[in-house]
């Protein structure tokens, strides 16, 4: 193993970047070496979110030199994996952080030296038309600064590919503005893209609902007001929709929410001002990159922010509503992930169409859509709990633009044609499919070192598995990272990994969790829902009782991306949301006390 220092001297010669060369010089003046281990020993790795650090210097850092040696990876990778790589080009795009527009360039410039065509997006864009332009261009790749979107099973290839490539060709910066390999195609593209949303069926036919609710909208700081302005424009809503002024130009500081993410607590409090203002009670949001959308009501005087599976589900309802009478539901697909609730496939059961579950990530969602497709499904739809919406027949991958106008057309309709708010509706949806709930916790963990200790001591504790959990017996193991399904007697249907630790069990009284680590940080990420699947239990649900009583089912779970730890999600069934509620937390009480053990791991509940 090499020494820290030689680590050192190696980025010293490579980096050409005189800001991070400094930030290791001084690193090296000071002899920090607990700090130079930390930034230099491993590379940069592919999480869920495609290739994620802090921008600093470090070969585990995100920066120009790493950024450079991704694309030449990226480049090999695709020159020898996709036919005609050269001439099928590589989109690049950037939003409005810190070093999106450097890290573009130092990109683009990168494949110019491999000689690959680059399609270049010349200003700002929001996270999906980047993949949208790869189809629509016929591109062999495409890397968005913020982002990258990888399908499997091509991250192993590509990083491999990176290792290979360490030795920068280009620090060209100034490469896009000499080359006759770049083609600026944003307008092209963005034609096409709105093209492409006007053309959803589901939003289909808002002209004729009178009366349009009126909204507020924020981009938090981000790039999405001028996508989301142009999507709503075509619906012919514009006059309805009012802008967080403070918010609605893109500052990379972000300088009036704590943490720019809308699933926070108090990111969307500017948002609903503006809308007490103005009297108005329906918030939509998007993150700054615009891929993901939530959505706050004014219920009783109350906001109410939606959950990810909440928005979810109405939004599934509303494709099931209006999915053209002359296709079979039978062969309409939607799909959620191991980590999103057990709602929507309680809906295919009950209304005929046809469910799938992914693992985690819109990698796995968009690539299992395109499958599906191939053997004759319309894959239409897809989320996942982390406020992430795909409507497949724009781009397979979420986007917060498509899912805002299918959103506002479906709460139009709800007002017209029922008299209903969107949280009306998921009342209604509730008593028709059983009524899902949240709740949240996680521990927060120290190191990657330590979850994989917490994991293996887990399974560990009986054998071939843990057959209890407090007082239920656990029904179903699969372990997705040792390739063990007791379901199956051996391998589990979804994709096995041995870089990414995850556990579903299934226990008595119609309860599932999953538990795994997030990505490339040191987090243990649980979910808990009703037991799902027909061949396990032949009910996804109870039906009523004589007394009339339906199911009612309540969570525990929910996180924060940007902190390290363990997050734990909920679903319990029962004959009342009280039971449902009890049982949640009863089940957690359970998790903490016998597998994550805070007082022995030294985790911190948050």
């Amino acid at each position: 193993m090499a020494a820290v220092h030689e680590l050192a001297v190696e980025w010293l010669r490579l980096d050409k970047d005189h800001t991070t060369r400094g930030e290791i010089q001084r690193l090296i003046d000071a002899n920090d070496e607990d700090e130079l281990e930390g930034r230099l020993r491993d590379r940069i790795a592919f999480g869920t979110a495609g290739l994620r650090a802090r921008m600093e210097a470090g070969f585990s850092r995100m920066n120009s030199l790493t950024v450079i040696q991704a694309s030449q990876g990226l480049a090999t990778y695709v020159l020898g994996n996709v036919p005609l790589a050269a001439s099928k080009g590589i989109v690049v795009g950037r939003d409005a952080r810190h070093n999106s527009e450097n890290f573009a360039k130092l990109a683009a410039a990168a494949f110019i030296a491999k000689g690959i065509k680059v399609w270049w997006y010349e200003d700002r864009v929001h996270t999906p038309l980047v993949p949208f332009g790869v189809f629509e261009l016929g591109a062999a790749a495409g890397v968005m600064i913020t982002a990258s979107h990888i399908i499997p099973p091509h991250d192993a290839g590509i990083a491999a590919s990176i290792q290979q490539n360490l030795e920068p060709i280009s620090w060209n910066i100034n490469a896009i503005d000499d080359s006759f390999l770049v083609e600026e195609v944003l307008d092209r593209v963005k034609r096409s893209y709105f093209a492409a949303v006007s053309a959803l069926e589901s939003i289909q036919g808002i002209d004729q609902y009178r009366d349009q609710p009126r909204f507020v909208y924020t981009p938090m700081h981000g790039v999405g007001l001028p996508y989301m302005t142009e999507a709503v424009k075509n619906l012919g809503l514009l006059e309805q929709m009012i802008v967080v002024d403070e918010q609605a130009q893109p500052d990379p500081d972000f300088p009036t929410v704590r943490f720019p993410n809308p699933e926070e607590k108090g990111a969307l409090d500017l948002a609903c001002s503006v809308a007490d203002r103005n009297h108005i009670t329906t918030v939509i949001a998007s993150d700054p990159d615009a891929d993901r959308l939530a959505v706050a009501e004014k219920v009783d005087g109350k906001w109410r922010q939606l959950t990810g599976n909440q928005l979810g589900v109405l939004l599934a309802s509303h494709v099931i509503s209006t999915y053209p009478p002359h296709r079979p539901l039978s062969k309409l697909a939607m799909l959620d992930s191991a980590v999103s609730t057990g709602m929507l496939r309680a809906m295919a059961v009950k209304e005929g169409f046809h469910f799938e579950e992914t693992l985690t990530g819109f990698k796995w969602l968009g690539n299992t859509a395109l499958q599906l497709r191939q053997r004759g499904y319309d894959a239409y739809f897809a989320f996942e709990e982390a406020i992430g919406y795909m409507f497949a027949n724009v781009i397979p991958d979420k986007d917060s633009v498509s899912a805002g106008a299918v959103f506002l057309t479906a709460m139009s309709r709800w007002k017209a044609r029922e008299g209903l708010t969107p949280w009306g509706k998921l009342q209604d949806l509730y008593r028709v499919y059983g009524f899902f709930q949240e709740a949240n916790t996680y521990f927060v963990s120290p190191s990657p070192e330590l979850t994989e200790r917490i994991f293996s001591d887990i399974r560990h504790m009986a054998t071939p598995y843990p057959d209890m959990l407090g007082k239920r017996r656990i029904l179903r193991w699969r372990d997705l990272t040792e390739g063990y399904d007791s379901a199956t007697g051996g391998l589990p249907l979804l994709q096995v990994s041995k870089d990414s630790q995850m556990i579903t069990c299934e226990l008595e009284g119609q309860v599932k969790f999953t538990v795994r680590g997030s990505g490339t940080e040191p987090k243990i990420k649980g979910k808990q829902d009703p037991l799902p699947l027909p061949r396990v239990l032949p009910r996804v649900l109870p039906r009523p009782s004589q007394r009339g009583r339906r199911a009612a089912v309540c969570a525990a779970g929910r996180r924060r991306e940007a902190d390290d730890g363990t997050i734990v999600y909920i679903e319990c069934q029962a004959d009342s949301l009280v039971e449902a509620r009890r049982d949640a937390d009863a089940v957690l009480q359970d998790l903490a006390r016998e597998w994550f053990r805070p007082e022995l791991y030294g985790l911190v509940t948050a």
